[in-house]
């Protein structure tokens, strides 16, 4: 059985990746004249912080190599500001939810009061992409603010996860080797979308079987599975302080009621995708 922590980011990370998945969410760079998807991606993720330069973005995004960043930001300020993407995908986002999710305006008024509560509560020390997504959650629309909630929380979970990747010593190019290794992101895709190159992808599996964490064949060892496991035991526990607010029983009511949207968000969700994220697979591809 998933922990409450766990189940929280398996219910809550569908809703708020159709902004990557669904056809209008994935062209919203393009629409505001930004060339092809990931000057969109970046412009759009790192919005809420501004017109943020291209070092804090890619600390803050933790897996992508600083060059790919760096081709994007911060030229995309010259032709869009941050304000008017953050507007922006919040109503491509719920325009997608509202055509997954049968009844989500309705569910979006249950399901913000413990949202919020959990939001408004969490500590954004040592959490920048949380810090910037927390101010925007109070949108009139209640699908934009139901979307933006969630934001919220998978930054936070986000901002744990990159925190959890450097407490076990694991740099970016690290972290997706050991996690292709594991099966949990397809090494062909997850490799070129983070913008790493062969070289460096190759040097990171020398570090990592230097450590016993893969063998010679870039296989997980039994060591860099547990290695990986722990990773993920830490970015629970660090998410789980959002659940602090909540009382068990309450806790427990908004995970089931999340389970039904989040399932047909997910149908967007590709099987193998670059987010991790355990879907029985969809159409889309990311």
């Amino acid at each position: 059985m998933e922990s409450r922590p766990r189940t929280l980011w398996l219910r809550t990370e569908p809703l708020h990746a159709v902004i990557y998945f669904d056809e209008e969410c994935r062209g919203i760079g393009r629409s505001v004249g930004l060339k092809g998807f990931w000057a969109g991606y970046f412009a759009t993720r790192t919005a809420p912080m501004g017109q943020v330069r291209p070092e804090t973005a890619t600390s803050a995004l933790a897996v992508f190599a600083p060059g790919m960043v760096a081709r994007a930001l911060p030229a995309v300020w010259e032709t869009v500001a941050p304000g008017t993407l953050i507007d922006l995908r919040a109503r491509l986002a719920a325009r997608a939810l509202r055509a997954l999710v049968p009844g989500v305006d309705a569910l979006a008024g249950q399901l913000a009061p413990p949202l919020t509560a959990m939001v408004e509560a969490a500590s954004d020390l040592a959490r920048p992409l949380f810090a910037a997504n927390r101010p925007l959650c109070d949108r009139a629309d209640p699908v934009e603010r139901l979307w933006q909630l969630t934001t919220a929380l998978r930054e936070f979970r986000g901002d744990a996860h990159a925190a959890a990747l450097a407490d076990h010593g694991l740099d970016a190019p690290e972290a997706l080797v050991l996690a292709a290794a594991t099966g949990r992101v397809p090494r062909e895709g997850i490799q070129r979308e983070r913008g790493w190159s062969d070289a460096e992808w190759a040097h990171a599996e020398e570090r990592l079987r230097s450590r016993g964490l893969i063998d010679a064949e870039s296989a997980v060892t039994a060591r860099g599975r547990a290695e990986r496991d722990l990773v993920e035991d830490t970015t629970d526990r660090l998410a789980g302080r959002l659940l602090g607010p909540l009382a068990e029983s309450t806790a427990d009511a908004l995970l089931a009621a999340l389970e039904v949207p989040a399932h047909r968000a997910a149908r967007l969700v590709p099987s193998l995708n670059p987010i991790g994220l355990p879907v029985s697979g969809g159409d889309a591809s990311g």
